[in-house]
């Protein structure tokens, strides 16, 4: 509370100078005169009242009512707190009203105008004799002298101290709201730029900067990138119009020395920095240090979250070996370019030849080697906007984009042949990779892009077919195939279903006497309008489509279980062996070795009774999975047979690695028997080894006496084919067992 001088008197007060003395004035009066409660007869006792008012740290005064604002009395804390002595403010009545804060005057005055209740303690600001703020609280109360006149009796305590505490906690306050504000934003999702944007109007709005910056800087030495501007910062000339301003490294430290920065840290280190532009003379405090670096935490935050979520939609989109588009990012890619295609629009579909051989000739780290510089190699036969994404193992597809027709998608499909021709450059060395290609066209109303690979995939196929390294394109009579096969497969998954799988079994005969050693089981299908189809026709599309595990486990339980009968019905002779055919997707199945032990369980027959045939396709994937899984059953007795021996890369190996209990020669080296020197030679080399390493033989596609004679010479132990017998129902089996036993009775 101000002296209260009343309305008239404050209102001079503002405008005027110093009064002359009036005979009111108490200039050096006593106090205890001023303040006849400070009577040294009262509570003091013998103190000295004076002594103790003026060593009060505070302002103590006496001032008139209704009268010049004449000043009777002011204690000597006048000098401590504002820097005037005690007389100068009795001889200048209005040296008060000048010293009150501009800011604070009006509010001040107008209280004592309305004569809010005068005597209520009142803070306000005023000018130290330095030009410094102090804060004051000002208290006063109206007293009667034994004279009947009223003064004001007041004390005004100096309350700077309080008040900047009180202002630093208001202003940690705002700054937390602020931040806190930042931070919803930030959880909410909002975009980096207006994040940034966000985190310099909460640094103008809780520190009254007017310009700041947020600065990026993307690598060492390189010039650092304004993403957010608050206020006027002017870029340098190296900048083009339109494009955000970049300071060097130098032109950063010496703008960021004349405000307050903090670091914006992402994962890897700096990511940029966020600062503040103060006004002159400003002085920054520790805690706006603090606000400011919390303000750049959230932005820091931000921005790992954005990467991490931007890493997590790249490994989506992305293969992860290449870094190349993968198919959902690819069909999204081409579904665009469909949508808005005013011509042609091509897909090119490829694949490694003879992939597989590589990995098991160089290992897979070779093969992931090559894989990565496929993209490479195929950006030097393609156009810039052309697209290549990888589909998966060593399938790649390729979006030509504007294609003049058959003719120019033919042009580089040639590009990219040819581009194959040269070696690769692997740490295994050079080599060679061929590459096979399949086209497929949008038509003229487009097409969907999943149908466009589907029929790419049919070309390519087709080009595998007609010799592999080079290229076809999908037409309509390939369309007419895929239609079929579609049917096929289709039908192929009722089959089961319907109970339309059936077996037939070839008989495997021993040369010596051509008794009946084993049978193998073959599959049949009984199409309802197709009629008795081989498995030539449905086993590939059965493999491709997944359908071939079903029918797999349909065969194998099915032959276990005949083969149960068959033993049953003849105890008097060595139990008939049966034997299944295995394909590479049924040895991918993890419950492989579950089901098979389920067979024999179901069935009863002796494991020593089953033999599973498996190709050299199978092997190719050999890995400790494969290998356990033989093993495992191997050690239970079942025997593995080694189908169409002779026709892979490298079947030697196997009968020393993996559970090899028998293998077939194919019936091509069979075929050309007493003809061929060359396929003599060759037969009779596997026959020795097999016989070397007691693994027993079976040869296939026996069809002539001449054959016969050529295998018994070489000492062949069993063999099968139609010379013997075509492949039998379970009725035409157990005949042949029933005119053995005959025989054998008659004889």
């Amino acid at each position: 509370m101000s002296p209260h001088i009343p309305t008239t008197q404050a209102q001079k007060l503002r405008i005027s100078g110093p009064p002359a003395d009036t005979k009111n004035s108490m200039r050096g009066a006593d106090p205890t005169r001023a303040f006849p409660a400070l009577d040294t007869r009262g509570l003091l006792g013998q103190l000295d009242a004076r002594l103790i008012v003026e060593r009060l740290p505070a302002i103590v005064y006496v001032a008139d009512v209704g009268v010049e604002g004449a000043w009777r009395y002011v204690s000597a804390g006048a000098k401590t707190i504002l820097g005037f002595s005690p007389q100068e403010l009795m001889d200048d009545p209005g040296l008060w009203a000048r010293q009150v804060h501009p800011e604070d005057r009006e509010r001040v005055f107008a209280r004592e105008d309305d004569l809010i209740d005068p005597s209520a303690p009142e803070e306000y600001r005023m000018l130290h004799r330095s030009g410094r703020i102090v804060w004051v609280r000002d208290e006063a109360a109206l007293v009667t002298d034994s004279d009947g006149q009223a003064h004001w009796h007041g004390v005004m305590s100096d309350i700077t101290d309080r008040k900047r505490g009180e202002a630093k906690l208001e202003r940690r306050a705002e700054q937390q709201a602020a931040v806190a504000r930042l931070g919803k934003r930030a959880l909410e999702g909002a975009q980096l730029s207006e994040l940034m944007h966000g985190a310099l109007q909460e640094a103008r709005r809780t520190l009254g900067v007017q310009s700041g910056v947020v600065l990026e800087h993307r690598s060492e030495g390189a010039a650092a990138t304004v993403r957010a501007l608050l206020g006027s910062l002017q870029s340098t000339p190296r900048e083009p119009a339109g494009q955000p301003p970049t300071w060097l490294p130098e032109e950063v430290s010496a703008r960021l020395a004349d405000g307050l920065s903090c670091q914006i840290e992402s994962g890897s280190g700096r990511w940029g920095t966020l600062w503040l532009q103060g006004s002159p003379g400003r002085r920054f405090e520790s805690a706006d240090v603090d606000f400011l670096q919390a303000l750049a935490n959230i932005l820091a935050d931000a921005i790992r979250q954005r990467a991490a979520e931007d890493d997590i939609r790249h490994q989506a989109l992305h293969d992860p070996l290449t870094s190349l588009p993968n198919r959902i990012l690819f069909l999204d890619r081409l579904a665009h370019t469909l949508s808005r295609a005013q011509g042609p629009v091509a897909v090119v579909l490829l694949d490694i030849d003879n992939f597989k051989l590589i990995n098991d000739s160089l290992g897979h780290s070779a093969g992931d080697e090559l894989l990565m510089q496929i993209a490479p190699r195929l950006r030097t036969a393609l156009r810039p906007q052309d697209t290549i994404a990888r589909l998966g193992g060593d399938e790649f597809v390729v979006l030509l984009e504007q294609v003049d027709g058959e003719d120019a998608a033919a042009a580089i499909a040639k590009r990219i042949v040819a581009a194959f021709e040269l070696p690769f450059d692997l740490h295994a060395g050079e080599h060679f990779a061929k590459v096979s290609l399949g086209i497929a066209i949008s038509g003229e109303t487009g097409s969907q892009p999943n149908k466009l690979i589907s029929d790419a995939d049919a070309a390519m196929y087709q080009a595998k077919e007609r010799g592999r390294a080079r290229f076809e394109i999908f037409d309509g009579a390939m369309r007419a195939r895929v239609v079929e096969r579609l049917s096929v497969e289709n039908d192929l998954r009722r089959a089961s279903e319907r109970g339309e799988m059936q077996l037939v079994y070839q008989p495997i005969v021993s040369l010596a006497d051509a008794t009946l050693v084993c049978v193998e089981a073959l599959v049949r299908w009984r199409h309802p309008t197709r009629g008795l189809l081989d498995p030539s026709a449905f086993i590939p599309i059965a493999e491709e489509s997944g359908m071939i595990e079903p029918i797999g486990r349909f065969a194998l339980e099915q032959a276990c279980a005949q083969a149960a009968v068959w033993q049953a019905e003849h105890r008097d002779r060595p139990p008939l062996r049966i034997s299944v055919n295995l394909s590479v997707q049924q040895f991918r199945q993890r419950d492989l070795e579950a089901t098979v032990t389920a067979a024999l369980a179901r069935s009863g027959i002796a494991p020593s009774t089953l033999c599973l045939e498996i190709t050299e396709s199978v092997l190719l994937q050999e890995s400790d999975g494969v290998r356990d899984t033989m093993t495992r059953l191997a050690s239970r007795g079942v025997r593995f047979v080694l189908d169409d021996f002779g026709t892979g890369y490298s079947s030697l190996g196997y009968l020393t690695r993996l559970p090899i209990a028998g293998l077939k020669i194919d019936r091509s080296f069979v075929e050309a028997l007493g003809g061929s020197s060359r396929s003599t030679a060759i037969t009779t080399a596997i026959l020795r080894m097999a016989q070397a390493l007691s693994v027993e033989v079976v040869a296939e596609g026996v069809e002539n006496e001449r054959q016969v004679a050529a295998l018994r010479e070489l000492s062949c132990d069993l063999a099968q084919g139609f010379h013997f017998h075509r492949p039998l129902s379970a009725e035409g089996i157990s005949k042949l067992l029933d005119g053995e036993h005959r025989r054998t009775e008659g004889s």
